[in-house]
This record gives C-alpha cells, structure tokens and sequence, in this order.
C-alpha cells in the first residue's frame, strides 16, 4: 500500500510577523510513502526533480532525511517503530529559497504515513511533529491549511493557529534569485538579543498586518509590512532587496516588499495587475546585480494539503 501527498510552497514572516506568519503559494511537492514489499529492505528514499533546475544531491537520503525524521516520530507517537518504507519526493518547490521547502515535505511524509497507518494522529499532532522537526510552525500551518495563517508554538510543544481569508485582489509575485541561501546562514545574522523598541514596533505592525487582511484594508496593509527584528540584518545577504524595497515604496498598488522566509527570495504584495506595470524596471533592479530571477505572479492557494 501507498499513499501520495500534494503540498504547497509556503511564504513566512510578511514582514513583521517573525517565525509565526505564513501564507501558501500554488507551487507543489507532492511526497509518496509506501511500505516496501520485502521485510528486511530497509529504507528506500528517492528524490525526482522533475523539472532538473534545484539542487538537490545534498538532501540526505537516509535516516537524516528529514521526511524520515518526522514519520519516526509519528511512529514513535503511536508506540510502533518504523517499518521498512519507501519514500519518493518530487520537487517543484525551490530548495534553500525561502518558499517553505522543508515544510512541505515535512507535512507531505507525516500525512502520507499518517493515512497509510490508518489516521492515528490528529491534525493537532501532526502540526506538533511537523514544527518540532522544522523548528517553528509559520510555513507549517499554511502547507497544510493553506491560506493565510498565524502560528505560535507553545511551551508544551502543541500549535495554535489561525486562518484569516486573504483578500481576492491581492496578489502575490514571488522573486526567485538564481543563487540559494542557507537558512543558517540566514539566522545566524540575527542579533541574540533586540532592543524593546523595536519588540514593540514590530507588534504594532503585525497587529496592523493582521487588522488589513481581515478587512481588507490596501492603505492599513502598506503601513504594517514593516520590521526591525530580522530584515535590516538580512538585506546585507540578498542582492537588490533594499534598492527594490525603494523603488516600489510609492508605486501606484504596490501594498509591500518583502523577505520570503529566510529568503533569498523576496515576496512583493500587490493589487490586481500593479506588480505588472513595473516588472520590466525590477527586472533592471537585479540585472545591475547580475543576478537573473525568476518572477512569478500567484493567487494565494487557498485548500493546503491534499490526499492524491
């Protein structure tokens, strides 16, 4: 027996909300889990770039796979060990670029292995699983929910979440750099301790973030993507963030720039067909850094994780 699984990309942070934003993007890894047909086979983990353009020979294909790590710890949830199972991964979703990678195949093992077993675990458990293994939950929420979701993992290890609708005639244009970022290298720019000035700031703002998506407020939106906490210390890492970041500032239905996650990509918010009018000019922005982007425009999707 098998079990596939479709999940999206996701994009995190928004801005002001640190490590408990995210919102799904309509890109997808789809993870299939199948118990092997010869006891003693061991674990067989194969990984299909279809599209042959990310690297991935450095993903393990072993017990440090991250897949693998999150079924044993469902197994090890029901009292069982794993058995001999074959993991297939096909990517679509950019590695090491800040759209929820990991994430989704995270939840992409835990809900294929969770079927195959007969639904033992609830979402509750999934979703605490998933962020003990990826460390935060932003990206893990909206990959199995979809939408826009808040996020915040507790001191017990569970998730609160939250699914606000996002505003039909906002759309998302991603900006994926031809050049990848780790994402430790990424949070180890951060500072370990922040001024309470900027705490502060950065609550206001996702606070306001938060009041613009739920009544679809484009002037309170371009006010609140703003933050102090992780971006002005990871600009340095992603060539033509703050000179785009300038340019659109006052652009006609431009409602904000962004960091995806760790990045490197950058997220740019927009009404209906704004982003549109000023693509060519942001393409110029990252050919006077040499680096070559690929520039999608999305709806939100919006239905997360599905059982193929």
């Amino acid at each position: 027996m098998k079990v596939s699984v479709k999940v999206p990309a996701t994009t995190a942070n928004l801005g002001p909300g640190f490590d408990c934003l995210g919102l799904a993007l309509p890109l997808y890894n789809e993870v299939t889990v199948e118990e092997t047909v010869m006891p003693g086979s061991g674990i067989e983990i194969n990984i299909i770039d279809e599209n042959e353009t990310y690297d991935i020979l450095s993903i393990p294909k072993d017990k440090n796979n991250i897949v693998y790590k999150a079924i044993e710890l469902l197994y090890n949830f029901i009292g069982q060990s794993v058995n001999d199972i074959k993991i297939t991964i096909k990517t679509n979703i950019p590695v090491t670029r800040g759209l929820g990678s990991s994430a989704s195949v995270i939840i992409g093992g835990l809900v294929a292995a969770n079927e195959l077993l007969g639904r033992p675990a609830d979402n509750a458990a999934l979703l605490s699983i998933a962020s003990e293994v990826e460390g935060h939950p932003d990206n893990i929420a909206p990959a199995m929910f979809g939408g826009f979701c808040l996020a915040s993992l507790e001191e017990d290890g569970s998730v609160t979440y939250s699914k606000i609708d996002w505003p039909c005639d906002w759309k998302l244009t991603v900006l994926i750099p031809d050049y990848e970022l780790d994402t430790r290298i990424a949070r180890s720019v951060l500072p370990e301790k922040i001024k309470i000035q900027d705490a502060a700031y950065n609550i206001r703002k996702c606070a306001m973030l938060i009041d613009a998506v739920y009544r679809k407020d484009s002037e309170l939106m371009k006010k609140s993507l703003k933050d102090r906490i992780h971006q002005p210390y990871r600009e340095g890492l992603i060539k033509g963030f703050k000179e785009l970041n300038e340019f659109l500032e006052n652009k006609d239905d431009i409602l904000g720039c962004v960091i995806s996650g760790a990045g490197p990509t950058i997220l740019v918010i927009s009404k209906n067909d704004g982003f549109e009018k000023v693509q060519n000019d942001v393409k110029k922005i990252f050919e006077d850094f040499n680096v070559n982007c690929d520039i999608r425009t999305f709806n939100i999707e919006n239905e997360g994780t599905k059982i193929l």
